[in-house]
C-alpha cells in the first residue's frame, strides 16, 4: 500500500472527499431552511392564507429585541384592504387605485407596518431629530441653509416654508425638511426628494397642493419606523400619481 492507504481501497484523500461532500451536503440543507425564515410567502396554493409546515419551512425562531420579541417566521397577515380594483374582468389585467393612491398604500405609494417607535442611537436617544433638539448639529457652511426657504412642487407652485432640518446622528446626515404649509402645520420632506437651491426648494415628485395632505408624526421632535415609511411612501407615490398624465404610457 503506498503513502496515505488505510486499506487496500481506502486512503486518507478518499476519505477527506467524503467529509467534504457530507459537510457540503449539511451546508445546503441548513441555508435552505434558513432562506426560508424570512420573507417566505407563508400562504397555501389556494391563497386562503393556510400555514405551511414541515421542511424546508424551520421551527421559529425568537429574537429578542428591545422593543418586543420578533418570531420568524413570522406567520401574522397584513390586516389593511386593498384599495385596488383589476382594470379589466379577465385574470392578469393591471390593478388600478380605488381612492387616493398616494395615501391608500399601493403602487410606488405602498408602506409596510414597521413599528411605530422611534429608531435610537446606541446610547438609546431618538437617532432622527430636529436641529432644535441637536444642538451639537448645524449645517455646514460651504452648503445652503435651507430654513426660511420656499417649497415648491413639480407645478412651480408654493407648498410650504423650510423651518428646520432633521438629522440622523448616528450618519450625521439630514434626513428630512421640516415644511411649514399653510395653517400652520408642519409636515416632513425626505431629503432625496428635495432639491435645494439658493432661491427655493424644488420637489419634483408632488405637486404644491399635496404638501398639506402629507401623513403627520405623533411628536414634534421624533419620528417612528412607521410614520417613515408613510412619509417616504406618499412623496413615492406621487412619482406615478400626482397628475393623470404621469400614469398614462410613455407613447
Amino acid at each position: 500500500m503506498g503513502t496515505g492507504s488505510i486499506t487496500q481501497y481506502i486512503d486518507v484523500a478518499q476519505l477527506v472527499l467524503y467529509m467534504f461532500w457530507f459537510f457540503f451536503a449539511g451546508l445546503i440543507y441548513y441555508l435552505v431552511r434558513e432562506n426560508h425564515r424570512e420573507g417566505y410567502p407563508m400562504e397555501t396554493e389556494s391563497g386562503r392564507g393556510g400555514e405551511i409546515k414541515g421542511w424546508p419551512v424551520p421551527a421559529p425562531k425568537i429574537y429578542k429585541t428591545e422593543h418586543g420579541d420578533i418570531t420568524v417566521p413570522d406567520l401574522s397577515r397584513d390586516k389593511r384592504p386593498l384599495m385596488l380594483e383589476p382594470s379589466h374582468p379577465w385574470a392578469g389585467s393591471p390593478l388600478e387605485p380605488t381612492g387616493n393612491p398616494m395615501l391608500d398604500g399601493v403602487g410606488p405609494g405602498a408602506w409596510a407596518e414597521r413599528a411605530d417607535v422611534p429608531d435610537l442611537t446606541p446610547d438609546g436617544e431618538p437617532k432622527i431629530v430636529p436641529l432644535r433638539v441637536a444642538g451639537d448639529f448645524g449645517v455646514a457652511h460651504q452648503d445652503v441653509d435651507p430654513r426660511g426657504l420656499t417649497v415648491v412642487g413639480d407645478d412651480d407652485e408654493i407648498g410650504g416654508t423650510v423651518r428646520d432640518l432633521w438629522i440622523d446622528k448616528s450618519e450625521m446626515m439630514f434626513r428630512f425638511l421640516e415644511v411649514e404649509v399653510a395653517g400652520g402645520r408642519r409636515v416632513l420632506l425626505p431629503m432625496n426628494f428635495a432639491r435645494i437651491r439658493r432661491s427655493g426648494v424644488k420637489v419634483h415628485s408632488v405637486l404644491g397642493a399635496h404638501f398639506a395632505e402629507v401623513p403627520g408624526i405623533k411628536s414634534p421632535d421624533q419620528i417612528t419606523f412607521l410614520e417613515e415609511e408613510k412619509i417616504m411612501a406618499y412623496y413615492g407615490g406621487g412619482t406615478l400619481y400626482a397628475t393623470p398624465s404621469r400614469a398614462e404610457p410613455l407613447l
